[in-house]
């Protein structure tokens, strides 16, 4: 079975507009984490946190790269659901070291920049997965219709 062309292309059709702010957004996150005064108490917790941050980076990029080399539709979808679940990952490991932030002349704008871009990036995430999930159920759903349902025969 295949996808629908259309859904599939939607699926992947990332909005310009929010992906410009999801990277300016997380810009101005990896400038905060290595220039603006920020502090904690836990030693090693700030070169983590830069850490983290970068990583979100580099899951989100993977996020959002082209997957039409891909040739199989299927495999395209498994292969955006898993750089969602790694960036995923990589967001909940930057908000244990975000949590051990807790001072600095730069801590409050630091904070709300920091939680208005998790929510900003979980909602775009959340609507992709939604979009993949959709796909990969429609896949399963037509492989079943095609059963016979009245036959007993164990399996």
């Amino acid at each position: 079975m295949a996808f629908d062309p259309e859904q599939l292309e939607k699926s992947f059709s990332f909005d310009p507009k929010t992906v410009a702010d999801l990277r300016a957004a997380w810009s101005e996150l990896i400038v905060a984490v290595v220039w603006d005064d920020i502090k904690s108490s836990s030693i090693g917790a700030l070169p983590r946190l830069r850490k983290r941050v970068l990583e979100v980076g580099e899951n989100l990029r993977s996020l959002l790269s082209d997957r039409r080399w891909i040739p199989h539709e299927r495999e395209r979808v498994k292969g955006a659901m898993a750089a969602s679940l790694n960036l995923r990952d990589s967001l909940l490991q930057a908000d244990r070291a975000a949590k051990l932030v807790s001072g600095g002349e730069d801590f409050k704008p630091f904070e709300e920049r920091y939680l208005a871009f998790r929510k900003q990036l979980l909602a775009f995430i959340e609507t992709h997965e939604q979009h993949w999930g959709d796909l990969l159920e429609s896949l399963y759903a037509e492989d079943s219709d095609g059963e016979d349902e009245t036959d007993d025969t164990p399996r």
